[in-house]
């Protein structure tokens, strides 16, 4: 059994990765119901949140269902990270993530994400700042390094361990690969077999199949894998690794009509969530990955990123699937 502090994931967790712009409540809820064990809401600015910004706030949006979920915030800055934590133990999440990881310029341009991986020390003072302001469990998003002269993961995990953080994720690229190449899962391994290390430590870059999850479950010994853009518009991929991993056995990929009950699950959420005219939009760029690989969806998918209402976007839905019947027929 996996656990952070006292939180149960079961023997290998499949974890949501936190991602700008997609890890929102209505998406999390489509994750969840397929499978998710552990989810992140998307990353908040420690400054934005105590500034009182509006998107920032919003971000603090978790619910009941979710559970377990970490709440992942950024910063450069010690003091605003302090009170950030101290903000976020009141939403009463069951985790506080750092993001130690994000390489978007706008990010590290303000000394936040992927920046911090330049300074070791500085790291350790965040996380060592976030922990004493919080009786949550801390954990850590990170990647291997800034470049590749500077792969210090291992050093690093064993630092941020000593400071009391309880898990760590770690993507498998530098930041200056950004998602390029691939990732080198040998050096998570390499932390994950280090006889120092007594925390759970997962996996993060490309799993993007049952087959691969398991082939690097097998390979790199990591306690559990987090999944990021394989899961944007499928997030059947937790099911699929689950019953591969239990059975052997491959499961059937989702049929027409759950691709469109998942994806009107989604855009019912986020119209709930964010009103009808912004949840709509929002959505437009979700269609192409649901639908994906579905032959003659293209007049659909045009359809439904100029519709400007709900009730037009599910007659659409109606539409692609009376379309799908009559092909089947």
């Amino acid at each position: 059994m996996v656990q952070i502090e006292n939180i149960e994931l079961g023997t290998f967790p499949l974890l949501l990765a936190p991602m700008e712009d997609v890890s929102d409540p209505p998406f999390r809820a489509v994750c969840k119901e397929q499978g998710a064990d552990l989810m992140y809401t998307e990353f908040i600015s420690s400054e934005g949140l105590i500034r009182d910004a509006i998107k920032s706030r919003q971000k603090l949006d978790i619910f009941d269902y979710e559970r377990p979920i970490g709440i992942q915030i950024f910063g450069g800055d010690e003091e605003a990270l302090s009170l950030s934590a101290k903000i976020i133990e009141a939403t009463k999440p069951n985790l506080l993530d750092i993001n130690f990881g994000c390489p978007v310029k706008k990010v590290v341009c303000k000394g936040a994400g992927a920046a911090v991986l330049k300074d070791i020390d500085l790291m350790v003072r965040l996380t060592q700042a976030v922990v004493k302001n919080t009786s949550l469990p801390v954990t850590v998003k990170t990647r291997l390094g800034w470049d590749e002269q500077s792969k210090n993961i291992v050093e690093v995990a064993e630092r941020l361990q000593d400071v009391g953080i309880k898990a760590l994720s770690i993507h498998g690229r530098t930041r200056t690969q950004m998602y390029k190449g691939e990732a080198d899962w040998a050096l998570i391994a390499q932390v994950k077999n280090n006889q120092r290390m007594h925390i759970p430590i997962f996996g993060n870059g490309d799993i993007d199949s049952p087959q691969k999850a398991k082939t690097y479950h097998e390979r790199y010994g990591v306690d559990g894998i987090m999944i990021g853009r394989a899961a944007i518009g499928y997030p059947w991929i937790f099911r699929e690794i689950k019953h591969f991993l239990q059975t052997g056995k491959i499961l059937p990929p989702p049929t027409v009509e759950e691709r469109v009950a998942a994806c009107s699950k989604h855009l019912q959420g986020s119209v709930a969530w964010k009103g009808e005219r912004l949840g709509l939009l929002e959505m437009r760029r979700h269609y192409a990955n649901y639908l994906k690989g579905l032959s003659h969806v293209k007049e659909f998918r045009m359809k439904l990123v100029t519709a400007d209402n709900l009730a037009e976007v599910e007659e659409i839905f109606g539409l692609l699937l009376t379309h799908y019947a009559q092909i089947a027929a």
